[in-house]
């Protein structure tokens, strides 16, 4: 198909996200059946991988999914002999929303990424702080097993940096989002400090859209254009927790246009830098 575009929730993306669930559920019996087999207490166990015995009570309930390092620890502790390591692949799918699973795998295939962001922070380049403040806010509110879940799936996602070949990455905000307090001060400052970082890196371009300029080709809304390692286009966007994922040549086209007038109209990327140290001095 064409287009893929998300609208009300079907039968089958109920029955997905039931799959999704059954995973982990089916993942934390596993781990509870090798741990007691191999005679250890959830705190033991929490304190050979560095967790609490009640985050091994939520990994073993279903409540949390564990981050591949921690699975592939306890795998080690366990003498599992590779049946917790070989969840790892479902596991990292069902840690993402359904909404979001189609453009999860395609950052892992990316050649070239371009994001442009009008509300927070690309997930991409939040700090963790600033991913569990956006968490907080979640309304209606969501569990902190929930939000720890999030987080650690946001934090794989960063993997991408440090991906070889490394990809071209892009990424234009709307300076609100430099100003929009999530999670406090102190958040905040966190957050920009990492931007410069990121912004500093080679294969990273970060831009602000000034809310001076007169002209803004963005005013549609965020979203993002990844080119896959085999040259074909996708664009993706997302509100209110429903996603368009579109494959259609000639709107990749025009969506890709429409980002390189975005960027040529935003700050340079030295300027957006300058501009950030800026923000940070008046904190």
């Amino acid at each position: 198909m064409a287009e893929e575009q998300a609208g009300a929730v079907t039968e089958a993306e109920l029955t997905a996200d039931k799959s999704s669930q059954g995973v982990v559920v089916a993942f934390g019996q596993s781990m509870k059946v090798l741990r007691t087999r191999a005679g250890m207490e959830r705190k033991e166990l929490g304190r050979r991988l560095g967790y609490s015995a009640s985050s091994i009570a939520s990994f073993e309930q279903g409540r949390r999914i564990p981050p591949p390092s921690a699975i592939d620890r306890a795998d080690d502790e366990l003498n599992a002999g590779g049946l917790l390591s070989i969840w790892k692949e479902e596991l990292e799918k069902a840690q993402y929303p359904l909404f979001f699973q189609g453009m999860a795998e395609l950052e892992k295939l990316a050649a070239e990424l371009l994001a442009y962001d009008t509300l927070v922070v690309n997930g991409l380049l939040q700090t963790e702080e600033y991913m569990r403040a956006l968490g907080n806010n979640h309304r209606p509110p969501v569990d902190a097993d929930t939000i720890e879940q999030r987080v650690t799936a946001r934090l794989v996602r960063q993997n991408i940096f440090d991906r070889r070949p490394a990809p071209l990455l892009s990424f234009v905000m709307c300076e609100s989002v430099l100003l929009r307090k999530i999670g406090g001060g102190e958040v905040l400052r966190g957050q920009l400090e990492h931007l410069l970082a990121m912004g500093r890196r080679g294969n990273v371009e970060l831009q602000i859209m000034s809310l001076d300029c007169a002209e803004n080709a963005g005013v549609a809304g965020p979203f993002t254009v990844v080119t896959r390692e085999d040259g074909k286009r996708f664009v993706y966007t997302e509100v209110q927790e429903r996603s368009a994922l579109e494959t259609e040549p000639k709107r990749a086209v025009l969506a890709s246009a429409r980002y390189g007038i975005i960027r040529s109209q935003a700050l340079s990327p030295r300027e957006s830098l300058e501009f950030i140290e800026k923000l940070l001095g008046e904190l």
